[in-house]
């Protein structure tokens, strides 16, 4: 094996897949010298286009709220109407006693 004469750097730089923060490593050791964090874009450009989105938030919120209060009024009757077919179903095909198992086959 031929031996390189390039020195190996004491400390390397990585990014970090999952968040952009640059990490600097010690090579010797493995171990993470220095961290700086990624900068974050803006989320809203200035205060009235947040409270705008708090706003549309806030109606979409009402509006699934209100959506599950007409569900549960309403969760009453689907219930009887399965629980009815459930009957119905009953009665159409009665038990025929035990069910045969796999094992009572052989």
């Amino acid at each position: 094996m031929a031996k390189s004469s390039a020195a190996k750097p004491a400390t390397i730089e990585v990014t970090c897949p999952c968040c952009g923060a640059l990490l600097k490593v010690d090579t010797a050791t493995a171990a993470v010298i220095a961290h700086t964090a990624a900068v974050k874009p803006r989320m809203f450009g200035d205060m009235e286009e947040a409270a705008r989105a708090m706003k549309e938030q806030d109606s979409r919120r009402e509006s699934i709220f209100r959506q599950s209060v007409e569900a549960q009024k309403h969760a009453s009757e689907l219930l009887e109407k399965k629980f009815q077919e459930a009957l119905k179903k009953a009665k159409e095909t009665p038990d025929t006693g035990k069910p045969i198992r796999d094992f009572d086959l052989d």
